[in-house]
C-alpha cells in the first residue's frame, strides 16, 4: 500500500482501495462531523477524537451538536457497521491514521480575542503520536500566518518530524455558514494550500476522492488563510447592510422583503439575522491579523459592531411589540421556538429579557437543556409547555415546523391580547392580523403611519 505522501489517482480511484486508508478527525464540531461523514462515505475508515468525553459519548449514540437528521442517520449507520469511530484518545487515533484532519478554530472570548489554546493542545497531541509519511491537515479558519506557523512548530517540536519531507502538512479551510450546516463538504467548492509540492499534490489526491466538485489548488498557505477569512469578512459585512436596511423598513413602515423585490441591487441583499452575532465571530481573527500587520479595518469592525447589537434589537422589537397589546415587557411571558442552535444569541437573548423583568420559555426540539447550561432552567419539554400562557411569541428559528402554526390554537393557549415577533421573515402577516395577534418582524415595518 502506498504512504499517503506518495498516492497516485489509481491508488484511491475506489472505495475498497481507500478503505486501507485511516482518517483522524481531531475535533468533533459541525466542520469536523461533516468531514467524518464525508470520508465515511468515500470509503476510508474514520476515527472521530475529541478531547471532550460528553461529545464523544454523544457521537457514539449517532447525536451531532447541531441537530441534523440526515447526518444522524449517516453517523449512526457508519458507527455500527465499524467504519467510523469515536474516541477522547488523540494519540491512540493519530498513531493508527495516515490522514489527520485537526478541525479546530480558535474560540474567542468575552474580550473579542482569539484564544488559541484548545487548538494549541490538539497539535501537541497529535505531534506526540505522528508517524513519518503521514498527512496532516488543518482545515479551521486561521489567522494570517497561524498554519505555516504556531501550528507547524507545534508539530516539528513534538513529533521531531520536519513537515514537508517526513510529513504533509496542508491547509483546507472549511467554514459552515448557517445555510450550510450539516451540508456534505462533497457538494462544495474547496480549496486546498501547502507551501510544498508534495503535501499540496497528497492532500489534493485524497480531496479529489471526497468532493463532487471542483478542487482549488493553491501553492501558499498564507494567500488560503486570507481567501478564507476574506469570506467570512464578506459574508458579515452583506449582514450588517441587510441588518441595518432591514432596521430602516422597521422605522419607515415598509416591508424589507418587498422592498429587496423591487430594488435592482436586491439580489446583493441577504436576509436579515439576529444570528449573524455569533455566526461570523470568526471575523475577529482577521480583525487580529491586520492589527498584527500595523492596519486597521474600519468597515469590517463596524460591520461587527452592527452585528452584535441585532440580540439587542430583537428585545427592542419584543418590547415594542408587547406595549402596542398594551402590556409591559416587565413580567410579561415571552415564548421562544427555537434558536437556531446558536448557543451565544440565545443565552444573550434570554438574559437580556429577564434584564428587563420578563418571564422567558425556550422550546426548541433540536437542542437539549444540557446544550444550554446558562439557560437550562428555561427549557421546556413541549410547544404548548412553552405557549402557556405567553404574552408573546418570539419565532427564531426558520424551521418548517415553526413556519405554520395553528393560529387558531394559538389563541387558546397564549394570553390575549398576545404579540408574534418574527425574527426569521417567514410568517404570513395578514393570516397573524386577522386572528387578533399583534406582529411584528425583523424587517417588517407594519402598523407603522
Amino acid at each position: 500500500m502506498p504512504s499517503i505522501l506518495n498516492l497516485k489517482p489509481e491508488d484511491v480511484d475506489t472505495a475498497e482501495k481507500r478503505g486501507k486508508y485511516t482518517v483522524s478527525i481531531i475535533g468533533c464540531g459541525e466542520s469536523g462531523i461533516i468531514s467524518a461523514v464525508a470520508f465515511a462515505e468515500a470509503g476510508y475508515k474514520v476515527i472521530c477524537a475529541d478531547a471532550d468525553q460528553s461529545v464523544v459519548k454523544q457521537l457514539a449514540r449517532g447525536k451531532t451538536p447541531f441537530f441534523n437528521r440526515d447526518i444522524e442517520t449517516k453517523l449512526k449507520g457508519y458507527t455500527r457497521t465499524g467504519q467510523l469511530n469515536t474516541t477522547s484518545e488523540i494519540k491512540k487515533s493519530v498513531a493508527q491514521s495516515d490522514i489527520i484532519i485537526i478541525a479546530i478554530t480558535a474560540k474567542i472570548d468575552d474580550k473579542k480575542t482569539p484564544d488559541y489554546s484548545e487548538v494549541e493542545n490538539s497539535c501537541k497531541q497529535v505531534g506526540t503520536a505522528l508517524r513519518r509519511e503521514t498527512l496532516v491537515i488543518y482545515s479551521g479558519t486561521a489567522s494570517f500566518g497561524f498554519t505555516e506557523g504556531a501550528l507547524k512548530e507545534i508539530l516539528q517540536n513534538t513529533s521531531g518530524f520536519k513537515a514537508g519531507e517526513d510529513f504533509g502538512l496542508a491547509y483546507i479551510p472549511i467554514h459552515m455558514t448557517d445555510a450550510q450546516t450539516a451540508e456534505s463538504i462533497s457538494n462544495k467548492e474547496l480549496t486546498v494550500a501547502a507551501d510544498d509540492k508534495t503535501s499540496l499534490n497528497s492532500a489534493a489526491s485524497v480531496l479529489r476522492t471526497v468532493v463532487n466538485k471542483e478542487v482549488h489548488l493553491v501553492l501558499d498557505v498564507k494567500t488560503a488563510e486570507l481567501a478564507a477569512l476574506f469570506a467570512v469578512a464578506w459574508r458579515d459585512a452583506n449582514a450588517a447592510l441587510a441588518n441595518e436596511l432591514a432596521i430602516l423598513c422597521e422605522r419607515a413602515g415598509v416591508n424589507y422583503f418587498e422592498t429587496c423585490k423591487v430594488s435592482a441591487s436586491s439580489t446583493k441583499v441577504c436576509t436579515p439575522t439576529v444570528a449573524a452575532e455569533e455566526e461570523m465571530n470568526e471575523v475577529y481573527l482577521l480583525l487580529e491579523s491586520a492589527e498584527n500587520l500595523n492596519t486597521k479595518l474600519r468597515v469590517t469592525a463596524l460591520a461587527r459592531q452592527v452585528n452584535e447589537s441585532m440580540v439587542k434589537h430583537a428585545v427592542d422589537l419584543v418590547q415594542e411589540t408587547l406595549r402596542s397589546c398594551g402590556k409591559a415587557l416587565r413580567r410579561s411571558k415571552v415564548a421562544v421556538v427555537g434558536n437556531g442552535g446558536r448557543r451565544v444569541v440565545a443565552e444573550e437573548f434570554v438574559k437580556l429579557l429577564e434584564i428587563k423583568g420578563a418571564k422567558v420559555s425556550i422550546y426548541d426540539p433540536f437542542f437539549a437543556k444540557n446544550d444550554l447550561v446558562e439557560i437550562a432552567r428555561v427549557f421546556k419539554r413541549s410547544f404548548n409547555e412553552a405557549l402557556e400562557g405567553a404574552d408573546c411569541l418570539v419565532i427564531s428559528t426558520a424551521n418548517e415546523m415553526f413556519k405554520n402554526f395553528n393560529l387558531k390554537k394559538l389563541r387558546t393557549v397564549m394570553k390575549m391580547p398576545a404579540a408574534i415577533v418574527d425574527l426569521t421573515g417567514t410568517v404570513e402577516l395578514p393570516k397573524v392580523e386577522k386572528e387578533g395577534f399583534t406582529y411584528r418582524g425583523l424587517g417588517r415595518g407594519v402598523g407603522k403611519k
